[in-house]
């Protein structure tokens, strides 16, 4: 069963997308920033990373920076709505920063399922 670490702030959406992964079988891990998402990390084993970039206290990209340096095998997906730009301005940085794979909200569980799937090499 892979084990996930989830990383967003919003607490509805992250409420949904926990309940799509437990239905999925995976075991979840849950930070409202990317400080909490690097305590949780250095506790927990993860498989992993599904981040959003815009949260409070650390971002998503400062998370993934971070998250590389430490382990830089890691598999990470950043998800943003953009916030006061389009997703289109923050998911190619976090690609470059080591990001697997992005996704634009909203998305739906199918897309996020399938690309689990396609970064933990299941596809």
């Amino acid at each position: 069963m892979p084990t996930i670490l989830l990383a967003d702030d919003d607490d509805a959406l992250a409420n949904v997308i926990h309940k799509i992964l437990t239905r999925a079988k995976h075991q979840v891990f849950r930070a409202r920033n990317g400080a909490e998402a690097l305590q949780l990390y250095d506790t927990h084993a993860v498989d992993l990373v599904l981040t959003d970039l815009i949260m409070p206290d650390m971002d998503g990209l400062e998370l993934i920076q971070k998250l590389r340096h430490a382990a830089p095998a890691l598999k990470i997906i950043a998800m943003s709505g953009g916030g006061r730009n389009t997703p289109g301005s923050y998911l190619p940085v976090a690609q470059h920063l080591g990001a697997a794979c992005t996704l634009a909200k909203p998305f739906s569980g199918a897309d996020l399922l399938a690309a689990i799937e396609t970064v933990l090499g299941k596809t």
